[in-house]
């Protein structure tokens, strides 16, 4: 069987800075960007990696969402406990220091965790949390 991730969802409430986030600090491709205002889907991916993608969606646009769930939803996204996503990379170090140059939101410098990976994190303009771990 042959099983792979195609993509993953991650909601965004502002759609402009969450598209300057991925595609200028992360630097991923733009690969679909449709809709308009708050209600933009947009979908990004690394450039080497055609077949992965994350779409960026605003998370209430549900209809079978209620406005209980659509409070809980934007109070969680606030906390920054929604939604998050682990990437990795061999140059920690090096996209630490651009991602801190660029102004992201460092949750966690990088680090050597007890459980036998260096990682780092930050949160995205949503509030996601973006975890970084070291590919050796």
């Amino acid at each position: 069987m042959d099983i792979t991730i195609h993509a993953c969802f991650l909601p965004h409430d502002d759609p402009d800075a969450s598209l300057a986030f991925y595609r200028d600090a992360l630097r991923f491709e733009v690969r679909n960007d449709v809709g308009q205002g708050t209600m933009r889907w947009i979908t990004v991916g690394p450039k080497d990696q055609p077949g992965t993608s994350i779409v960026l969606h605003p998370p209430t646009a549900d209809p079978g969402i209620t406005d209980d769930e659509r409070r809980t939803i934007a109070e969680m996204m606030a906390k920054g406990t929604y939604a998050r996503i682990i990437l990795a990379t061999k140059d920690l170090d090096g996209v630490f220091a651009r991602l801190q140059a660029d102004d992201a939101e460092v949750a966690q410098e990088p680090t050597d965790q007890p459980y036998g990976i260096r990682d780092c994190a930050f949160r995205d303009p949503a509030g996601n949390l973006i975890r970084i771990q070291e590919l050796r």
